[in-house]
This record gives C-alpha cells, sequence and structure tokens, in this order.
C-alpha cells in the first residue's frame, strides 16, 4: 500500500500535475482494463470447466481471481487520475479501491512464489511432487492467504476517516488518522517482506531448476530426446512476469518513499522519482495481462479446455454462417 505522504518543508509545493499524469497514465491504465478483462473473463470461464486437482490449479485459480479484482479498481483510477470526476470519488479511490490495487498485487505475488516452488518440484522430483499433491491443504493455504492479505487491508480502509474535502483528497495520507499512518507505515514494511520473500524464493528455485535442466540437457542431448527439454523451458515465463511486473516497481519506491518523507530533494527530483513509481506501478497492472500466458505455457488442462472452447466457437460461428446462406438461398423473390 504505496505512502502518499506530504513531504515537509519546501517540498510541500513541489507539484506533479502534468498530461502526463492527466493523460498518458489513464490511456495506459485503460489498455491494461481492456487487454485484461478480455482475458483473464476468458481465463475465469476455462478455469469453471477445469477440477482443482492439483496445487498448481488451486494456486492459479487464486491468482485469477486476484487479478480480476486488481483490474476493476482500474476504472476507477483512470477517472481519478484524468480528473473526469468530481472530488468525492477521490475520496473513494483513497478509501477503497487503492487499497484493493495493492491488496491483490500482493496476493499475486504470493501466489507467484507458490506456483514457483511448484514447478520447482515438478521439474526437480516430478515423481515425488506428484505423491504430495494435497488439494485440500493448498485450499486452505489459499484462504489462509486471503484472510492475512484482507486482515492487512482493511484497517487501511477504515482508519482513512477523515471528511474528504476538495483539499484533502489530494493526498490519500491527508484522509487518515494518525492511528492509520501508523498502520500505513507497518503494512508497506509487511508488504516489502512478502515482496523481498518470494523474490529470494523465485531466485532460489529458478537456480535449481536452471542447474535441474542443465543436467537434464546433458542426459538427454545424445539420445535425441530435446522436445522433453524445450517444453520444461516455458517454466521460465513465471519469473519473466515477475521481473517486468513487480520487481522495477519495488525498487523505484525506495526512492520515491524518501522524496516523499525526507526533504532532502529538489522539486525537479521529486517529479522524476514520482514519474518513475507511477510508471513502474502501471508495470504491476501488467501482471493482470501477462498472468493468462502462465496458465497457457504451463498448465495443459487450462490450454486443452481453452483450446476446446476455442473451437467450439469457431464451429458455431461457421454453422450459423451457413445457416444465414441456407436461409437466404431458400427465401424466393
Amino acid at each position: 500500500m504505496e505512502p502518499q505522504y506530504s513531504p515537509p518543508g519546501n517540498s510541500s509545493n513541489c507539484s506533479s500535475d502534468s498530461n502526463i499524469s492527466h493523460i498518458l497514465f489513464p490511456l495506459l491504465y485503460t489498455f491494461s482494463f481492456f487487454v485484461g478483462i478480455i482475458m483473464n473473463g476468458l481465463a475465469l470461464g476455462v478455469f469453471f470447466q477445469i477440477s482443482s486437482k492439483s496445487n498448481f490449479i488451486v494456486f492459479l485459480k487464486n491468482t485469477v481471481i486476484a487479478d480480476i479484482l486488481m483490474i476493476l479498481t482500474f476504472p476507477f483510477k483512470i477517472l481519478s487520475d484524468a480528473k473526469l470526476v468530481s472530488w468525492e470519488l477521490r475520496g473513494f479511490v483513497c478509501k477503497v479501491t487503492q487499497v484493493t490495487f495493492y491488496f491483490t498485487m500482493y496476493i499475486s505475488i504470493i501466489f507467484l512464489g507458490l506456483i514457483t516452488i511448484d514447478r520447482y518440484l515438478k521439474t526437480a522430483r516430478p515423481f515425488k511432487s506428484a505423491r504430495i499433491n494435497n488439494v485440500p491443504a493448498a485450499k486452505i493455504l489459499s484462504v489462509l492467504i486471503w484472510i492475512f492479505m484482507f486482515s492487512l487491508s482493511l484497517p487501511n480502509m477504515i482508519l482513512t476517516d477523515k471528511k474528504p474535502t476538495q483539499e484533502n483528497v489530494k493526498k490519500c495520507a491527508d484522509l487518515k488518522s494518525d492511528s492509520g499512518l501508523l498502520w500505513h507505515e507497518i503494512v508497506n514494511y509487511v508488504c516489502q517482506f512478502i515482496f523481498w520473500v518470494n523474490f529470494a524464493i523465485i531466485i532460489i528455485c529458478y537456480s535449481l531448476i536452471t542447474q535441474e535442466l542443465y543436467k537434464s540437457y546433458k542426459r538427454t542431448r545424445c539420445t535425441g530426446k530435446a522436445n522433453k527439454k524445450t517444453v520444461n523451458i516455458k517454466v521460465f515465463i513465471i519469473i519473466g512476469v515477475f521481473f517486468i511486473c513487480f520487481v522495477p516497481f519495488h525498487f523505484a519506491r525506495i526512492p520515491y518513499t524518501l522524496s516523499q518523507t525526507r526533504d532532502v530533494f529538489k522539486c525537479s527530483t521529486q517529479n522524476t522519482l514520482f514519474y518513475i513509481k507511477e510508471s513502474t506501478l502501471w508495470l504491476t497492472s501488467l501482471n493482470a495481462c501477462l498472468d493468462p500466458f502462465i496458465y497457457f505455457a504451463l498448465c495443459n488442462s487450462f490450454r486443452k479446455s481453452l483450446l476446446k472452447t476455442l473451437q467450439k466457437c469457431v464451429i458455431r460461428t461457421k454453422g450459423n454462417q451457413n445457416s444465414e446462406i441456407t436461409t437466404d438461398e431458400e427465401t424466393p423473390m
């Protein structure tokens, strides 16, 4: 949950209002919204047809739910940043949708870490991982993750309890009580901890996966069985999505937070850090657009169900077209 403090000293007069803030970022989030809602809507429909027969599928289903919730916050951010709505809606953005955005972001990060562990076990110990597959435990763990993150986020909504005015809605932190600011800071530390733990998990697991794939390559390069190796390479899509979407933001937010809490940067530097933070924050929204590629690349059940659904749609469309042509031919002149 990103802090939005008013910096002390002269920096409080530093404004970042510009066409970039009011035009470019809303356009980028509009792109993310339409692409994300289409792809995740389709993914959700496909997952409804797939039984939760493995830990992996359970984690994927939770990820798509988190992505859809994140996407539903985009229209509020778009309208608020573009200043297309009254300042009253900005209070709702600060209190609800902005908190939900970060809440779902860190849920996605946690599940990417769990998916990575699952893929490592599948790669390094394919037979043993099948035996330790425990779907009920995966479901319980998923519920606990949602409860934990919701418990962290709910006070951020409740403690944003000052009456919104045209002035204080410009910075969400101004709507928080002293207890709200303290809780906000605590949640920031917890979320940073969540990110760096999952960052370490992904780095370690992919280092081990790389070793396993190299060993597999050495064993199979002389036997003509390289196709299996090529399939396993797809697992690297997870680390690609993680580094594109989440790593830049968490490196950018450190100097940005310092610029907001310490009067040590010039106004131009503060604005530069603001745009970097907002740009990398948009990259986190791309996670909702890229996750469906993970489902398609790594989940055989998802891929088969999706292709079957698309084939049915094509056949139905062709059938309707043929029916219309036949009806036209039979219509008397």
